[in-house]
């Protein structure tokens, strides 16, 4: 029976880690401060450690390299709800395990003990340690679950997709995997989009003289340069089918050849790939190939949108604030500025925010940004621009919030009945596609719906008196 020692100075974590584990067949105890873990760790020498962060006394980050120390072998699983990219990585990095945020799920805990106690029982202590340093903003529980990620898979060779919408941050993501590695090479950007087709296989495989016009010398390629470090290549889904068998390759043997070479050259690089595109629809639509895809998807970060993370904005407007402010002058955001930036939807996410912060501190000649001083929120027609690639159930979510948020803008509309505004709207177009898809044949429209019939018949007089 394996033994599992709770540090946490919270009595409620404490009991339900208590009741859940021992309900899971393991025996547990449970300390308040790293320092009573410790004594207590000498005595019952425990299998697994989960321990948090914030501790009085000494934090949980001083204890781990002390348990490394003196309970080598055992795996620490941090967790804690102040976490960032620092805290993440450094736990880590420092020797946890896994990392757990709060509020815990503990069905993912408990199987995170079970997974640490098969790891120690397999293969012991293969944890090492390095420094870290601070990249990205953000405390939401989204962004602890990326920064969870981030450190799990900085040191590991494993390819990274990093998915999310434009404007997320999936590049300050991939510079974080590289920062906090192992490697030593370069971290070398590669936007595929901004490449021409004509050029975009010398860009990356290099060419050799002659190879082409104009090409009077011998040119090492982007991947190449990136040896020994880490390849980022970004909008990985614009990429064409022709390029995307000679990148697999390259993935699969690890040699590239130069355009117009008949050498092979070998280069060792990290790929981190990104894309704000729906792969798993490009490969349906034989768009994208699927043994790349697979290559490719080995490891994978989903960057949450700004409107999903709002309670992440003040910090963000405030890391913009600080880096956009005229020099010599500290500019702060009024609380209705503040309000006003946490109400929007930001469809173009962080970028955007950052270009508000940028455009109003331009405007503002004071030191206090009120809301004034702020741009015009996405014009619609970018909004419906950037829904297209998603799947059908997320353009149908985005578009009820968009209606809610324009029926609860109008406020000439003397609004009270928004729920039966919303099921007139929405049931139309659902009856009409549905009859058409079974040829208007209503007893079939009826059970697809699971309605009855001359409750059907009922809606359609109701909505469309003439076709009815």
């Amino acid at each position: 029976m394996s033994h599992v020692l709770i540090v946490d100075d919270e009595p409620a974590i404490c009991w339900a880690f208590r009741e859940c584990l021992t309900d899971e067949g393991f025996t547990v105890d449970v300390a308040g401060t790293a320092e009573q873990a410790m004594t207590m760790a000498d005595r019952v020498k425990p299998d697994v450690i989960v321990m948090d962060v914030r501790l009085p006394g000494m934090d949980g980050l001083q204890a781990l390299k002390q348990f490394r120390g003196k309970s080598a072998g055992v795996p620490v699983i941090m967790m804690t709800a102040f976490g960032n990219l620092g805290t993440a990585v450094g736990a880590i990095d420092g020797g946890a395990f896994d990392y757990l945020t709060k509020p815990i799920d503990l069905d993912r805990a408990v199987a995170v003990v079970r997974q640490a106690i098969s790891v120690s029982q397999k293969h012991g202590d293969s944890q090492q340690t390095k420094p870290d340093d601070e990249l990205i903003v953000g405390s939401s529980p989204a962004m602890q679950e990326v920064f969870r990620r981030i450190a799990l898979v900085a040191e590991r060779s494993v390819p990274v997709l990093i998915t999310g919408e434009s404007g997320t941050g999936k590049d300050l993501v991939a510079r974080a995997i590289h920062q906090h590695s192992h490697r030593t090479g370069r971290f070398v950007p590669i936007c595929i989009p901004a490449l021409s087709e004509s050029v975009v296989e010398s860009e990356l495989f290099g060419h050799s003289r002659g190879a082409f016009t104009g090409a009077d010398q011998e040119r090492r390629g982007l991947l190449e340069m990136a040896n020994g470090g880490t390849a980022f290549i970004d909008e990985i889904g614009e990429v064409s089918m022709n390029l995307q068998a000679k990148l697999l390759r390259v993935l699969e043997t690890g040699e590239l050849r130069p355009v117009g070479g008949s050498d092979c050259r070998t280069a060792t690089f990290r790929l981190v790939a990104a894309t704000n595109r729906n792969l798993e629809e490009r490969v349906s639509g034989g768009e994208f190939r699927s043994d790349l895809y697979y290559r490719l998807n080995v490891f994978r970060i989903e960057m949450p949108a700004l409107r999903d993370r709002i309670e992440d904005i003040p910090a963000l407007a405030d890391r913009f604030l600080q880096n956009a402010s005229r020099s010599g002058q500290q500019m702060r955001l009024s609380a209705e500025a503040m309000k006003e930036l946490q109400s929007r939807s930001w469809y173009g996410n962080v970028r955007e925010l950052r270009n508000a912060i940028e455009a109003a501190t331009v405007v503002c000649r004071g030191d206090t940004i009120s809301v004034e001083h702020l741009p015009n929120p996405v014009p619609s027609l970018i909004k419906a621009d950037h829904r297209v690639g998603q799947d059908p159930t997320a353009r149908l979510q985005q578009a009820v919030c968009d209606w809610t948020t324009s029926q609860l803008n109008d406020i000439e509309s003397g609004l009270d009945d928004l729920y039966e505004r919303f099921l007139k709207t929405a049931e139309r177009p659902l009856l009409r596609a549905t009859l058409s898809h079974v040829g208007e044949q209503r007893g079939e429209a009826s059970r697809l719906l699971g309605i009855h019939r001359e409750t059907l018949r009922e809606k359609l007089r109701r909505i469309d008196p003439e076709q009815s």
